[in-house]
């Protein structure tokens, strides 16, 4: 599972058993996404949370570190047994946004900001599941 988490938005993206392809799940309110989290992880397995760590260019952390720091912390309280990483995602919203230009999304679709933050997550997580593979 990977979580690209903002202020006020969290999108969550989740993989097949086999962990071959990274899917958009849904969108959350950063306030409810521990309870959003605790219902599906009692219902589906989740092995590892890949939480997005926004950079600078200058690999220094960016300004949003301040409130996604504390929910890493979290989250690793509240589902110990879950391993949680951290994946660079510098440019993610970037690709996401190419990503919906490419898929031909109208533009009043690619202005839906939920829909860029769970794009967001998949590119995440399949990055992290290329590098853990190897590729």
């Amino acid at each position: 599972m990977a979580i690209d988490y903002g202020s006020k938005r969290v999108g969550i993206a989740v993989t097949d058993p086999q962990q071959i392809i990274a899917t958009g799940l849904t969108t959350v309110h950063s306030k409810d996404v521990i309870e959003f989290l605790k219902g599906y992880i009692a219902k589906e397995p989740v092995e590892c949370i890949v939480v997005g760590e926004p950079k600078r260019m200058n690999n220094e952390p960016s300004d949003s570190a301040r409130f996604i720091d504390p929910f890493v912390v979290h989250l690793k309280r509240t589902f110990p047994a879950i391993k949680v990483e951290r994946l660079d995602e510098r440019f993610t919203s970037k690709m996401a946004f190419q990503t919906m230009i490419d898929s031909g999304l109208k533009k009043k679709d690619r202005q839906n900001k939920a829909l860029v933050d769970e794009i967001s997550a998949t590119i995440i997580l399949q990055d992290y599941m290329s590098r853990m593979s190897g590729f």
